[in-house]
Parts: structure tokens; sequence; C-alpha cells
């Protein structure tokens, strides 16, 4: 018997033209460790919060849900709030407690645990975890890796038989994101806990699940093991699901004269025996990259120091950093390193203790000329009316912007939004909220793009978009500073990057420089092809103009 299953599921939203989610069947077995993955507005977080009966969203339902063959109509509250946990996108949203062992402690209480129970749980939970020096820690001055790992020990402190994961590591550095799926993959491994994960960082899922489900519009389209899902979409490689594909997979089907189905790789490992097995390559000339920092800055910031309250450590301690005219730096670093504050002084949205802000030439004051434009990591908290539209004028009335109408009518032409632009701005994808935030900034001609975390919750398609968009502005002359995780976004688009770490800027190098020899710090298509039989590369999209090799 299944442990869950789905017949003929169909979800629709109040109001809604057409449904969330289209008659989807499916069995998972216990034990099963099940990728679903899809475009922004398939249905995957939908689907997740029908299976998770405490978070439902309100709307018509058809079809069935059983749990061990019962209906989960019939189920009980306290069996189900215990067997099936659930893991969301943002930690901030999930922790209610002010202490990491309340927290914890947080879910057997309501559940009417003893205290012997508890204790003995939550002593083994902590050490499995290494949580013992957090638990008399604030839970607000925790890093987001570290409030994922007390979410995710606080679900699993209930012994649940089914984990579902919507987007947890989209707010994680690259170094946590790791240390998260490591620490999935055990529970799933050797605890046999049965694990449901939604996605758009792909490039080490395809090899720990069992299965991928792949939605589109409310449809699955997909249901099979990783290897078989591959070998159906790289028959098709301009769909909009072929960018999901973990980069060792499309490196293979993209420069393998005879790809079959069981050699395709899906991690490191495997790519680099595939790369080993090549017979002749052809390494074409380095192209010429320009050396922008004899430029003047456009802006410095010199012996910067920053903190929030006196008793605690400097954010930014003695940081120093130029951004050059017309370049696109990338800043990377770990959660909690001080990389949203770098933007905020920046952005002269907060004052540091001490050090200077220099902007063309000029001591930053306040106002903040207009030729600096800020988006945050939240595109949501841009917006204050009810239609793109109307926001985007609001806008103009406010600056006084000449010839503001004009302006706008080019930004949504450029930025694709005519469609959506009576659509209230919370009803649009991650995707299209981004391009209408900065179509918004951007009506100010700024000079200086200060954009944090943008790619946060984009599926590949919108990534691939936003990052064209980007790469546009620049070419007319917007100078961009990004804070980001996505390393793989990063070496894609970036000119230059730069590393924060104890609130200091530790290195800033051109980006394939920077990314060359990294541990963590660099794309899967590099730890792939460093070292081997073909051009070193950064992403796919450099393999395709590089390599030219025969098998």
């Amino acid at each position: 018997m299944a442990l869950l299953e789905a017949k003929n599921l169909t979800f629709t939203y109040p109001d809604a033209p057409e449904p969330a989610l289209s008659d989807i069947t499916f069995t998972v077995e216990p034990g099963e460790f099940i990728l679903l993955c899809g475009p922004s507005g398939s249905g995957k977080s939908t689907l997740l919060r029908l299976l998770k009966r405490e978070v439902r969203p309100h709307g018509k339902i058809e079809g069935e849900l059983f749990l061990d063959g019962c209906s989960f109509m019939e189920v009980p509250a306290k069996q189900m709030a215990q067997e099936i946990g659930m893991v969301f996108q943002d930690p901030e949203n999930q922790i209610v407690m002010d202490r990491v062992m309340e927290e914890l402690v947080f879910g057997l209480e309501n559940l009417g645990y003893s205290t012997e129970d508890m204790r003995k749980r939550i002593a083994e939970m902590v050490h499995f975890f290494g949580l013992e020096g957090w638990l008399e820690r604030k839970t607000f001055e925790l890093s987001g890796g570290q409030k994922q790992l007390v979410n995710l020990a606080a679900v699993l402190l209930l012994h649940p038989r089914i984990l579902l994961l919507d987007e947890p590591t989209a707010q994680l550095d690259p170094v946590a994101a790791s240390e998260f799926m490591t620490m999935l993959r055990r529970m799933n491994e050797e605890f046999g806990l049965t694990v449901i994960i939604a996605e758009h960082r792909l490039e080490e899922l395809f090899s720990l699940a069992d299965r991928v489900m792949v939605l589109e519009k409310g449809k699955k389209i997909y249901d099979a093991p990783s290897r078989e899902v591959v070998s159906q979409l790289a028959k098709h490689p301009s769909s909009q699901i072929y960018p999901y594909l973990p980069s060792p997979a499309r490196l293979y089907l993209e420069h393998s004269q005879k790809p079959a189905s069981e050699s395709i790789p899906l991690t490191v490992k495997e790519g680099r025996k595939w790369i080993s097995t090549l017979k002749g390559t052809s390494v074409p000339t380095q192209p010429f990259q320009e050396d922008i920092t004899n430029k003047k800055p456009l802006l410095a910031l010199k012996g910067i120091n920053f903190q929030y309250e006196k008793e605690t450590r400097p954010i930014l301690d003695q940081l120093s950093l130029s951004v050059y005219e017309g370049e696109w730096l990338s800043v990377v670093g770990a959660n909690g390193s001080g990389k949203s504050t770098l933007l905020k002084v920046m952005a002269g949205l907060q004052n540091p203790q001490r050090g200077a802000v220099i902007f063309n030439g000029k001591k930053l004051k306040k106002p903040i000329p207009s030729e600096i434009a800020f988006l945050p990591q939240n595109p949501k908290l841009f917006f204050l009316q009810d239609t793109v539209e109307t926001e985007l004028e609001a806008i103009i009335d406010k600056h006084q912007i000449q010839h503001g109408r004009e302006k706008m009518e080019q930004l949504m032409e450029m930025f694709q939004l005519t469609p959506i632009k009576d659509r209230h701005p919370y009803d649009l994808s991650g995707g299209e909220m981004q391009k209408a935030a900065l179509a918004g900034v951007m009506l100010m001609n700024p000079r200086l793009l200060l954009i944090d975390e943008p790619t946060k919750g984009l599926d590949p398609e919108a990534k691939l978009q936003f990052g064209k968009l980007l790469k546009n502005l620049r070419a007319n002359g917007v100078t961009i500073v990004m804070v980001t995780h996505d390393i793989e976004f990063a070496a894609q688009y970036s000119t230059r990057c730069a590393m924060l770490f104890q609130g200091e800027v530790t290195i800033t190098a051109p980006t394939k420089t920077f990314f060359q020899g990294n541990t963590f710090y660099t794309t899967v298509a590099n730890r792939i092809s460093r070292g081997g039989r073909v051009p070193e590369v950064l992403t796919v999209e450099e393999a395709r103009e590089k390599w030219r090799f025969l098998e």
C-alpha cells in the first residue's frame, strides 16, 4: 500500500479562471525521495500545501488524497500534524519563538508530550544537528542557513513519516545549501524519511531523487526516475523546462555524438569521469577582458564601519571597495556576512559609524541622488498601488519625471510588462514582480543599480530572461552591483566578483579569475571541467562556445 496517494486532484483558487492544479494523480512509497519541479506558477507550492492539511489554501478541491489508504479528511488532526511535516521557503515565516530551545520545544508542547519525552527527543536531535551552542541564542540573531536548520530540526522532532520542503535553499549561501542537502540525504537514507521537495536550484537534487515529477501549467507532464526524465527533456532543447536539467547532464547531451540514457551524468563525479574518456580537444584563444580598474570609480567605500547596536560586533569592519562605471559587480558570501547591509550603505539607506561613501567624486549625503537605484530582496516592499501601471504612474508623478509616460511605455515594452499592466502586483509571479519593480526604479534613469538577491524564487527560464534584461541595461550605460547566493547566475553575467567575509571584502577579481580554483563558491561546470581534457569553463553557455572535441 502506498504511503501517500493523490487521485485526480484538481484545485482552483477563488475567482481564478483556470485551475492551479488539474487532474493530478500519483503515489508515494515509504522512503522515496521525490523532486518536484516546474516553472513558476506551475502549481508546485499549491500541491505541497494541499498535502499539508494545516496550511491548505482556500479554494475548490476536487479529487482525493489518501494517507496509508485513509482519506485525508478522516485522519485525526494530531496524527496529520505529526506524520506530515513541512519546511517553507522563507525561514522567517516559520519561526515563532524568541529562542532556539523554545522553538524546538514549541511543537512537542502543543501536541502534549511529557517533559521526559521532550528532553529525550531534543537531546538526540540537538546532537544530530550539532546545535549544542545555539540553544540559548535568540532566533533573530541566526543566519538564514541556521534558521533553516532549526526549522528542519523542529519539524523532525515530531518524527514525521513524510517531509515536504518548498524551496528550502532559496535564501541559503552555497555552503549552507550544500550542508542542508547533505542533511536531507542522511535523513532519507539512514532513517527512511520520505521526502518531497520543490526547488529551482537543481544541480544536486537530480542525483539525490528517486523520482522527478515535473509540473507545467498545473498538469503533471513527467513522473519518472531522474535519468528517464532527463532523457525525455533532452528531446526538447527549446522547451522552457530544458534549463532545469543539471549542468553535468546538459554538458553531456550537448557535447556527445551518441548520448545514451544510461550514461547521462548527474553529478560532478560522473561528469568528470565522462570527460576523462574524451580523446581530442581544441583550446581556443582566450577572449580579451577589459581592465576597468584603471578607470575612476563611480562609487567608492572607504574604511566603512557599521553596526546595528553598540554591544555587537561590527557588521562591516573597515571595509573598502570601489565600483567602476559600466561594470556588473556581484558580491557573494555566507549568510549573515553583511551583504545586504553593504548594499544599504551604498544606497544611503544606512549611515556608517565611520568611513565615507563617495559617489561620482562627492561624499554621499541626503537626499540620495536619483542616479542611485536600490531594488530590495523582497520586491513586494516596492509596491503601493493596485496595478502595475498605476504604480509606475505614481512614481512619475512623485518624482516629476519629464516625458514620464513615454519612458514608462518604453520600459513596459522592453520588460514585457504590457500584457500584465492592469494586474495587481501581488498577483504576479516572482519573475514578473522583479521586472515590474525594476521598471519602477529605472524610470529615473539611474547610473548605478543596486539589487539584492534578484533571482531568489525565480525558475531557470525567468532567470534567463531577467539576466538578459539586466545585461541590456548595462549595455545602455547602467552600472550594476548585485548581492547574490546564485553562483551560476553570477558566473554567467557578472564582469567582476567580490567576496565578503567577517565584515571585509577579502578578494575582488574578474569573474573568470574569481571562480577558478574555489571549492564551494564556483559553478558545477567549472568543477567538472577543471584539470580535464577540455578548456576550463564556468557555465554550460561558455562550453558551447569553447568545446570542440571528438569522443
